[in-house]
């Protein structure tokens, strides 16, 4: 009965005129980004968080969502009309989607394709009412050795599970901690780090470092790439799969929705990964596995519904305990911060009309972007063909324009320009930066919650291991690292993203 009053509460919230607005714009904009390749959902995220500083903080977090998951779904339009992901969980779309729209089923493609995404995000909203409340009862028997022992699983989950190399993104997380920790000490208010700089005495802006790492490198880097747009020649047809075709989508599309609600609610996991392991999953099942890569409809509905799961699913651990789980997530948190909400537990009960308002409005916004996507197919191929050059500095404008009116200092956009700089040449050395951002927000906390166990435990270090929930969760990153540097895993773990070069 309490869930579904809570439900109700979520209704009311989501409702008002005000959050259906930011729900509707989100998702235009999530589509927008998706559609558009080179920008993605987090660089776009990283640019609107100033925005989020003058709105209510459930408008703001309903609309950051909306972009989030809607990137999904735009990311598969042009994956599938012109073998062109607008994202990296939609990669995997073009292997058997534009295969399908070259063999004049374009139409029903994206239908499979948004039908499925609609799906799994149905199901997934069910997932986080259902699993977030028990999920935040335990959280509430945490204490500052749990919290400290959850955090360094969530940091070494976020880096085994994610694509790239392990070593630099070690060495991006140990950076961002140590950008963390630029300020003024909350205990003995002693300044460090700050090189004599006044404007760093309250540490280094999240969103300024958001923002350039995100924004300005991604614009430097997709200013030396040449426009590679292709127009998907013939009609896009029939918007109702066949029999045939939905007869085999459909067990694909369940299977990927339990390979996304499982694979985003781990610290690294989210759209990326779940949509890679669902095609290696149906293509393992399959009786004729020698279709994939030529136009098989569960290669299609499989990796679709896992993107579009992950992507919600990812915002169990952000809603229940606080911890982002990837770059987009952070963002929230930022999000979450910038309005003086503690992330964690707390937030269902100090904010309910925060967390039910958020989890309704992603039903919400999965029913506007399967409105928008299927009868908007052609506006947002048309977009293909505005070239990047006329992008940029309305983006390079809007990024400035935001960071400086956090908090009215040039200073924050030297600091975003510094780091736009850094990240373009960590892009280069093929450094990503979301363990960066990870380490950036969890940093702090991690800290807080080390110093208070500490503090509680009289100096003991063993407190993190005889406390048993603390203990178990170190023993878990333990077996992450250890599962990892076994030469079979590291192998799997190399070839689960092969596709994506």
């Amino acid at each position: 009965m309490d869930l579904l009053e809570h439900l109700a509460l979520g209704f009311s919230v989501a409702f008002t005129l005000q959050n259906l607005a930011y729900c509707l714009l989100g998702c235009l904009l999530g589509t927008l980004i998706g559609v558009l390749p080179g920008i993605g959902p987090v660089p776009t995220i990283a640019m609107l968080l100033p925005i989020t500083y003058v709105l209510p903080p459930v408008a703001g977090l309903i609309m950051l969502a909306g972009i989030y998951y809607g990137a999904a779904y735009g990311g598969s339009t042009t994956a599938i009309l012109v073998a062109l992901p607008g994202e990296t969980a939609a990669v995997v779309t073009v292997l058997d989607g534009h295969q399908m729209a070259r063999n004049g089923r374009a139409g029903a493609a994206l239908a499979i394709a948004a039908l499925g995404s609609f799906f799994a995000g149905c199901v997934a909203t069910i997932v986080i009412a259902g699993f977030a409340p028990p999920l935040a009862e335990v959280a509430f028997k945490f204490g500052p050795a749990e919290y400290f022992s959850l955090m360094v699983l969530g940091l070494i989950g976020a880096v085994v599970l994610a694509s790239g190399s392990l070593p630099k993104a070690v060495c991006m997380i140990l950076l961002g901690l140590l950008l963390g920790m630029v300020g003024t000490d909350v205990n003995s208010g002693v300044a460090r780090y700050d090189f004599g700089i006044p404007e760093l005495q309250d540490g280094i802006d999240f969103a300024a470092v958001a923002m350039g790492v995100f924004g300005f490198a991604e614009i430097m880097s997709n200013l030396e790439l040449k426009d590679k747009r292709v127009s998907l020649t013939g009609k896009i047809g029939s918007l109702y799969p066949n029999k045939q075709e939905f007869k085999e989508a459909w067990p694909a599309c369940v299977r990927g929705t339990a390979v996304g609600c499982a694979l985003g609610i781990l610290p690294g996991g989210g759209a990326v990964l779940s949509s890679f392991a669902s095609y290696t999953l149906e293509k393992k099942l399959s009786k004729t596995p020698e279709r994939f890569g030529r136009g098989h409809p569960a290669g299609l509905a499989g990796p679709e519904s896992a993107n579009n799961a992950g992507s919600q699913a990812s915002f169990i651990p952000l809603l229940t305990l606080g911890i982002p789980g990837n770059a987009v997530t952070a963002l929230m948190i930022g999000a979450m911060m910038i309005h003086n909400i503690q992330p964690g537990p707390q937030v269902m009960s100090s904010h309910p009309d925060l967390f039910w308002g958020l989890i309704v409005s992603m039903w919400i916004g999965n029913m506007m972007l399967v409105i928008l996507n299927l009868p908007l197919v052609g506006l947002w191929v048309k977009l293909l063909n505005v070239p990047y050059r006329v992008l940029f500095p309305a983006i390079l404008v809007f990024c400035t324009i935001g960071v400086y009116t956090l908090n009215y200092n040039v200073f924050d956009i030297w600091v975003t320009a510094a780091f736009g700089m850094v990240g373009y040449i960590w892009m280069k050395l093929g450094c990503e930066g979301a363990p960066l951002l990870l380490g950036l927000v969890l940093g702090p906390m991690m800290e807080e919650n080390f110093r208070r166990a500490m503090l509680l435990a009289r100096g003991d270090f063993t407190t993190f291991v005889t406390r048993p929930l603390s203990m178990s969760l170190l023993l878990a990153a333990l077996a992450l690292v250890v599962l990892v540097a076994l030469p079979s895993i590291r192998k799997k773990r190399e070839e689960a993203f092969v596709e994506e070069d």
